[in-house]
């Protein structure tokens, strides 16, 4: 087996240089993904109550990016765009029911060169059917649900499987795990041993954003305690830190702690309170997921919606106590960052994102590619930023196009499109190419769903 030496792919003068490069393993490589999970809804991104002191400190141990976004603003657009690389709009027929197709995915690239390569948890990467050995280059699929044992929330399980996943293979080869939870996705319903945790909550109104505010007040126009309700959704998260802290400690008992890479992140914003509109809606008050000063959330393509929480660590390698509120980074990066660092040169010729090492190691720099965003609809708003700048082509409720500097308004409440025609004129120009690239039309169920369909 062929082991890549991926030390050689990095530019002289980062911070890894300082590392110590004896040996020729590239990293292992751990993703903790949450569903749901909100930009702020962490204590080092300024949740006022929530408790996450094993995330907390992986922040001091490693770097934690405020600029990050999503794919997609629902669960396979966003899981889309990482493992391919490319931007989840660009496949005509609907990853959530079609499966990546013949795009080759990061983890096959990283199975084809020497990695063990292991999916737990949530899979929402096609038909159930496919989630099995062998199938985008993972050598183990498990899509574990929630767990037997309730009063460690519904994750337990998943995360013990991944954690015998990395003990069979620490020290025998690299190894990429993909541990991706269903905590905070709708509904929350913790056990009292979670919701304990938090009983001394008694919300005040004024610790929280303007937008957050308007969440508590459909929290009680549907019948919900508040504080109740935010007792229950910290437990949740409470949950996550819990499992974040098990990982960490498997990999330390390991001995695997300076090779291996962690990241910890979210699919995309939080769930609103009351979901879906006439015919069908869900309502739960516990969905008190929190963006920030962030407008928006899940399926809304503003802030509140693409941006995440972003941490890292990698030991002598990622900055440690770094907190990048400049560098704008993406998930459509993945692909080309984890290549880069591992040396990975069969890459497919197409990709959207672009290696962004540099700025995981310590650099700063402007991207080289806008971000882009549209639902896989014909119809749909595209939307993209580039610098400072965030443009909406086409607004909200038949309002002009809106764009805004996010860099001092990130809450996106000015638009400021009437003051800045050129800047307009320029984005505007680039994001209708983009979307000209895109298929007018997609095929979203089977055929043989959708005949079911008509029958019923």
């Amino acid at each position: 087996m062929k082991i890549p030496t991926f030390y050689g792919v990095v530019a002289a003068g980062l911070l890894l240089v300082n590392a110590g490069f004896a040996q020729e393993t590239p990293p292992n490589i751990v993703f903790f993904f949450c569903d749901d999970l909100g930009y702020a809804d962490l204590s080092c991104y300024g949740h006022p109550y929530a408790k996450t002191p094993t995330l907390d400190q992986l922040a001091r141990e490693g770097s934690r990016f405020e600029q990050h976004y999503v794919t997609g603003v629902t669960c396979n657009p966003s899981r889309t765009g990482l493992m391919s690389g490319l931007y989840p709009a660009r496949f005509q027929k609907y990853c959530a029911f079609f499966g990546l197709g013949d795009r080759v995915s990061i983890t096959e690239l990283l199975n084809q060169n020497g990695y063990a390569t292991g999916h737990f948890g949530k899979w929402h990467m096609g038909p159930d059917e496919i989630a099995r050995p062998g199938t985008y280059g993972l050598d183990v699929v498990d899509i574990i649900g929630k767990s037997k044992d309730k009063s460690a929330g519904r994750d337990d399980d998943l995360t013990t499987a991944a954690i015998d996943f990395m003990k069979a293979h620490a020290g025998k080869q690299p190894f990429y795990v993909n541990i991706w939870g269903h905590s905070t996705h709708f509904p929350v319903t913790v056990p009292p041993e979670l919701a304990a945790e938090f009983m001394e909550i008694k919300v005040k109104r004024s610790d929280f954003s303007p937008p957050m505010r308007k969440k508590f007040d459909e929290c009680e126009e549907i019948g919900g305690e508040l504080d109740d309700s935010m007792r229950q959704y910290l437990g949740d998260v409470w949950s996550i830190d819990q499992n974040v802290k098990r990982v960490l400690k498997a990999i330390d008992e390991l001995g695997i702690r300076d090779n291996t890479l962690f990241v910890f992140s979210s699919d995309h914003g939080p769930a609103p309170v009351i979901l879906g509109g006439k015919g069908h809606r869900e309502f739960s008050s516990n969905m008190l997921g929190y963006a920030g000063v962030h407008r928006g959330g899940k399926h809304t393509l503003l802030e509140g919606g693409t941006r995440v929480p972003f941490i890292i660590r990698w030991p002598g390698h990622v900055p440690a106590g770094r907190v990048d509120s400049e560098n704008v980074t993406s998930f459509i990066d993945w692909m080309p960052t984890l290549a880069a660092i591992t040396g990975i040169e069969n890459l497919p010729e197409r990709l959207d994102g672009e290696d962004i090492s540099d700025i995981w190691f310590g650099e700063s720099r402007e991207r080289g590619k806008p971000l882009f965003w549209r639902a896989s609809s014909g119809g749909a708003t595209p939307v993209m930023r580039e610098g400072k700048w965030k443009l909406h082509l086409g607004g909200r409720r038949g309002s002009a196009l809106e764009l805004y500097d996010v860099s001092v308004d990130p809450a996106e409440s000015r638009n400021v499109a009437e003051k800045h025609p050129d800047v307009v004129a320029d984005l505007e120009k680039k994001l209708k190419a983009w979307a000209a690239e895109l298929p007018t039309t997609y095929e979203r169920i089977p055929d043989e769903q959708n005949k079911k369909k008509k029958k019923s």
